[in-house]
């Protein structure tokens, strides 16, 4: 049995849910998430005790360990998107090299990182994004998508680990390498 799985969802006070065939829906102060459940599992909502429960027929999950898999899986997501539509998800990136910085404008974030022209990268909808200089902060409801626009952001210029110039999250540590010894 999934340990993850078992466990019910705690629904808070300020947030909504509904399921709708394979569709689950959270409304929070944050925002609205929906997600689509894979058809092994089942998710119910108990409205006496304010909790989501995700079960799978034990049957078919005996003989098919990934079934297991996306129960927890679905749990997951759907704890997830919970705290997304409360709380919020953060990612923090950093912008390292002389005269590299990063602005906002309208719906692009413009990079300039050492290339002759600025990088313009279109910000998806649900996301916000600010930027002073060298730091960036990017905040939005889904985690999936916060993750993922960081991700693309610093694939534009991967930290390197001569000099450690490039976009680094916060808490990134870059394993500096020593180069080429002159003059022995």
């Amino acid at each position: 049995m999934s340990r993850i799985g078992r466990k019910p969802i705690e629904i808070p006070a300020k947030v909504k849910a509904s399921v709708s065939g394979r569709t689950v829906t959270i409304e929070g102060p944050k925002g609205t998430l929906k997600m689509e459940h894979r058809p092994e599992v089942s998710v119910s909502i108990d409205d006496s005790t304010k909790t989501i429960n995700v079960s799978v027929d034990q049957a078919k999950a005996a003989e098919d360990r990934s079934i297991r898999a996306y129960w927890g899986t679905t749990r997951s997501l759907i704890n997830n998107m919970i705290i997304g539509v409360t709380q919020g998800y953060e990612k923090k990136l950093e912008i390292v090299g002389v005269g590299w910085t990063g602005t906002v404008s309208g719906n692009n974030l413009s990079l300039k990182i050492g290339y002759a022209n600025r990088i313009d990268v279109p910000i998806p909808p649900g996301l916000t994004v600010t930027a002073d200089k060298q730091l960036l902060t990017i905040t939005g409801a889904d985690k999936q998508a916060v993750g993922h626009f960081a991700a693309s952001v610093r694939a534009k210029r991967k930290p390197e680990p001569y000099n450690g110039k490039g976009i680094k999250y916060a808490d990134e540590v870059i394993q500096r390498k020593q180069g080429k010894a002159f003059g022995k």
